[in-house]
């Protein structure tokens, strides 16, 4: 059975470092990665990158996708005008399809009410703080947090952020997941080998 494609939300000001890790390794494990904007005219990234959206949100159903992914962007926080983004979110993970958020993504959740019953984290604690959300005994002070179908991390873990949602989706596993973390967390030559063993 074919899998559903990944939605990769994009918009002005969107920040390019934070989804490139996943969204690569998830193109090589199969995954069509498809973006979806507030329309379909195009949009800037911060290292100003053109982008069409290939679907709009209010096109975008749950059911037809594996994955929701919300990047950091100077609008999650000078504006509501990404809002409609984060209500999206909730659409998936009330149906029980996954949302992977990072930097900016995450006070867009926190601004919704996804974060107040999950555990999650983000930048620093304080920043998620003025949100006004009620979710700050759940904060956890990681490099990325998986909780049920939700993931998130903080801007400058673009690649723990992969590795949850490699794991969440199951396109890694185990020893290779480890591997795959290790080399381009850390640099660590002998995990480059555990991945040629598997064919990754």
């Amino acid at each position: 059975m074919a899998r559903k494609p990944v939605h990769l939300a994009v918009y002005d000001t969107l920040a390019d470092w934070e989804t490139g890790h996943t969204t690569a390794y998830l193109a090589r494990g199969g995954y069509e990665i498809r973006t979806v904007g507030a329309s379909l005219a195009p949009v800037r990234s911060v290292g100003g990158l053109r982008i069409q959206p290939d679907v709009t949100l209010d096109d975008l159903r749950p059911e037809d996708s594996s994955l929701l992914i919300l990047p950091g962007a100077d609008l999650w926080d000078t504006s509501d005008g990404l809002a409609p983004f984060a209500r999206k979110a909730r659409e998936f993970l009330d149906a029980d399809v996954p949302v992977a958020a990072i930097c900016g993504g995450t006070a867009g959740l926190a601004r919704e009410g996804l974060l107040d019953d999950r555990a999650h984290t983000s930048a620093v604690s304080f920043y998620l703080a003025a949100t006004g959300y009620k979710g700050g005994e759940r904060y956890v002070d990681a490099d990325a947090v998986t909780d049920g179908r939700l993931v998130t991390a903080g801007p400058t873990e673009p690649v723990a952020f992969a590795r949850e949602v490699f794991g969440l989706l199951g396109v890694y596993e185990g020893e290779v997941l480890d591997a795959w973390y290790r080399l381009f967390h850390d640099s660590d030559a002998e995990a480059y080998a555990v991945l040629e063993a598997a064919g990754q």
